[in-house]
């Protein structure tokens, strides 16, 4: 029977003497292992951040946008040719499954005023729906209310970031900006949302009634027209039927022959968010997969020198076989030897990796995150490459006969 605590104490004494050797072998390992850590930690933060700007911009959402215009041949893009319309947005609500709200939207950038305080923005014109549907929140003030579109109401709601530019540290509530030349009082102020998974400034927008837009900030050729109509529905297992119906009524209402291409185009931001998170998936997988290379480089590194070290100790082998040490003794030292590299390589390795990874997040690079898993997958992994790249040198050692053994110089 294998003396497990006898063998043990054996291979510390036999690293012991090859202080350096061990370091060195050793090396492959915490490189490996460190680069495994630090990969999955940004594949994992960037995953979490991705799902983070996925749910501000909130979920179960369909965009529905007007067409494409056409100009001597050119096609101008979605949203540019005036097919959807405020009816359309009642008509949806009213009439289409899994409706949890609708909200019309049309924007525009333009020049805000506040005193002596100019700062331009993208003006929105919406209904109090909207900022339910794309999850932003009041921090101060109120929502519009339904006698603010009706009578067309001055009335605007802006972000944190309009707010500093335009009004610094006063409360902007009951304040009078003007949007053009048309004074408006801020009745809301909304919470911070931050940057978007693109970069963009959530917080740098104005939002007003969406009559009030059409009549006294943009103007149109064509009243009662809107570039979007934004829908959430109940759930996102109605999404496609929820969309299905919307572009029956659509057609129907725009009068669309059956061979007539649609004049709107609907975005499920469902599939959109799931083919994001997907991808994101992937490369994450993709980085630990290849910092784990690295690993089995590492393992080569044991495996050569455990080589080494049974051509060295060759006679030590035949002095233990001499006096009664069976070949599975032998085999079992050389694993505990390369398994001990292996092992406390990935423990100086988890600490080298989340000491990087933390130090990735501190320059502000990227986020990261670390997960249990991950430090125990690397560390189970380390051990699992020092098994078996290990295996070969011991198997060679213990099929040394003792006799050529304590010959051999």
């Amino acid at each position: 029977m294998i003396d497990f605590k006898s063998t043990l104490k054996m291979a510390i004494v036999s690293l012991k003497i090859n202080k350096m050797r061990s370091i060195l072998t050793s090396l492959g390992i915490i490189i490996g292992v460190s680069a495994v850590i630090i990969m999955l930690a940004v594949g994992s933060g960037a995953s979490k951040k991705i799902a983070q700007d996925m749910e501000s911009m909130g979920s179960n959402l369909l965009m529905i946008r007007s067409a494409s215009a056409t100009s001597g041949g050119v096609r101008m893009g979605f949203g540019t040719k005036p097919s959807l319309t405020l009816k359309d947005a009642e008509a949806i609500e009213k009439n289409c499954r899994g409706i949890l709200a609708v909200a019309p939207y049309s924007s525009a950038t333009s020049q805000l005023t506040y005193g002596n305080q100019n700062w331009s923005t993208t003006v929105g014109g919406t209904s109090a729906e909207y900022l339910f549907i794309r999850n932003y929140e009041i921090e101060s003030g109120r929502n519009f209310i339904e006698e603010d579109l009706k009578n067309n109401t001055k009335v605007a709601i802006i972000g944190s970031t309009t707010a500093t530019e335009l009004f610094g540290d006063m409360n902007p509530i009951n304040k009078t900006m003007r949007i053009g030349n048309v004074p408006f009082k801020v009745i809301g102020l909304l919470k911070t949302k931050g940057q978007s998974g693109m970069g963009m400034d959530q917080d740098d927008l104005v939002f007003i009634p969406i009559t009030t837009a059409q009549k006294k900030v943009f103007g149109t050729d064509f009243p009662g027209t809107v570039k979007m109509i934004n829908v959430k529905t109940q759930n996102a297992d109605i999404l496609d039927d929820s969309q299905n119906d919307i572009t029956e009524l659509l057609r129907n209402r725009h009068n669309i022959g059956k061979n007539q291409e649609d004049d709107f185009e609907i975005r499920n931001l469902a599939e959109m968010q799931e083919t994001i998170k997907s991808s994101a998936k992937t490369m994450s997988i993709l980085l630990g997969a290849i910092a784990s290379v690295s690993l089995l480089v590492g393992g080569i590194g044991i495996m050569n020198i455990m080589l080494v070290s049974v051509t060295e100790r060759t006679k030590e082998i035949g002095i233990r076989m001499a006096i009664g040490a069976k070949a599975t003794d032998i085999r079992f030292q050389f694993l505990i030897e390369s398994f001990l590299l292996s092992i406390i390589g990935g423990l100086i390795g988890i600490i080298v990796g989340i000491l990087g990874a933390k130090i990735v997040e501190f320059t502000g690079a990227m986020s990261i995150s670390i997960s249990t898993g991950s430090v125990i997958l690397s560390l189970g992994f380390s051990g699992i490459i020092g098994v078996l790249f290990g295996y070969y040198p011991a198997f060679k050692a213990s099929l040394l006969n003792p006799i050529d053994a304590l010959r051999y110089e």
